[in-house]
């Protein structure tokens, strides 16, 4: 009878391993739907309303690749843009510059991007009642999220078309959150308050994933947080003698402990959600780790280290009065020795990095590659870099 009930409960585990296999092997992407902040943000805030006084919409920025600037909080491509490379598709479009008519193309097979810079997972009153007044826009989450199902009838017509088409799409969740904790931390709100927000920022999102998986999504990546301790903005705000407040590689002790801690609620909710939504695949990047090897030793990825490429003043080439695209802000004569552009985003050598370190590298779980890349040819290991 023991022997039996072995052989049934041996019998359901490969129904169940089989079938988590088919649904994996099943599963393709073709387009990405994207939401975030300026870590992704490919035009958002260039063709929004607002008057293009950020500092990113000016040069140098996306001297490297695009040779202008182009909407892009970095010298070149993004995270989301070597992920639409490697899928074989074209750079994802920003949602306002299609709704604004500007951008000839007004297809979306390919996907469309929702992300904004300087936007936070939670509506700006909620950081107005608690003090922070210093959000730069209105564009949260939530928005992002309306902004998708005004677009959803021009994408498919009807509840199955709908599900057909979003199933095989990815729907890259983020980075969104971080915004939520740098505006405090550029008022030094003590690190007690940012964990009071962190189930607040972990509920947006989870409201979020829960609401695009009934829409019809199928695989969604969700970001954790970058190591906010080796930033040059913050490691400039936070600036001490105490060198106990550091790593042994120069980072912020303390804020990256922070980062874990907020990684480590997220990838929990990640897990619960999981078991709601067996039918979804719900990938964790992992943006901390992938990051991590490039401040721990920068040249073994041929970076110099924690310095700014574009940027002037401090210790880490960075001024939060004088950044980069301001006149008479200098850039490096070659980004691609910089992990970060201008001591908030990152350089497109260090974005190519971390999107291998997602894409064919061991930084998502479940694996990227499995989900969306089975047929697709990659060419960038992680560890390695092609200009």
């Amino acid at each position: 009878m023991a022997s039996e009930k072995r052989w049934s409960t041996l019998i359901l585990l490969l129904v169940v391993m089989a079938s988590a296999s088919l649904v994996m092997a099943s599963s393709s992407c073709s387009s990405i739907f994207s939401f975030g902040d300026s870590l992704a943000d490919t035009g958002n805030l260039y063709f929004s309303n607002q008057q293009p006084s950020h500092h990113c919409l000016f040069p140098p920025y996306g001297e490297t690749y695009f040779h202008h600037p182009s909407g892009r909080c970095s010298d070149g491509r993004l995270i989301i843009d070597f992920i639409a490379e490697a899928l074989g598709i074209q750079m994802v479009k920003p949602y306002l510059g299609i709704k604004n008519g500007v951008l000839k193309d007004m297809s979306v097979k390919e996907g469309v991007n929702f992300a904004v810079m300087g936007a936070t997972a939670l509506d700006i009153s909620f950081f107005e009642e608690r003090g922070v007044h210093s959000v730069t826009t209105n564009y949260s989450f939530g928005v992002q999220l309306n902004w998708f199902k005004e677009l959803l009838p021009h994408i498919c017509n009807s509840s199955k078309t709908c599900h057909e088409v979003l199933g095989k799409s990815l729907f890259l969740v983020g980075e969104i959150g971080g915004n939520d904790f740098n505006y405090p931390l550029h008022i030094r709100q003590s690190i007690t308050k940012l964990k009071e927000y962190v189930p607040h920022v972990i509920n947006a999102i989870t409201l979020a994933i829960n609401e695009l998986i009934d829409l019809g999504a199928r695989t969604l990546m969700v970001p954790g947080n970058f190591p906010l301790g080796c930033s040059a903005v913050h490691l400039t705000t936070y600036e001490t003698t105490d060198k106990n407040q550091y790593d042994s590689f120069g980072c912020l002790k303390w804020l990256n402990e922070f980062s874990e801690f907020y990684n480590q609620k997220l990838q929990h909710e990640i897990h619960r959600l999981r078991v709601i939504h067996p039918h979804a695949n719900i990938i964790y990047a992992d943006y901390y780790n992938a990051a991590l090897p490039l401040y721990r030793y920068p040249k073994k990825y041929g970076f110099t280290g924690l310095k700014v490429c574009c940027g002037i003043g401090s210790p880490y080439n960075y001024n939060a009065s004088n950044m980069c695209g301001k006149p008479g802000v200098p850039a490096c004569d070659d980004p691609s020795q910089y992990i970060t552009w201008d001591g908030v985003h990152f350089t497109e050598a260090a974005y190519r990095l971390i999107a291998n370190g997602l894409i064919k590298g061991p930084y998502s779980v479940p694996q990227l590659s499995n989900l969306c890349f089975m047929n697709v040819s990659y060419g960038y290991g992680y560890g390695h870099f092609n200009s």
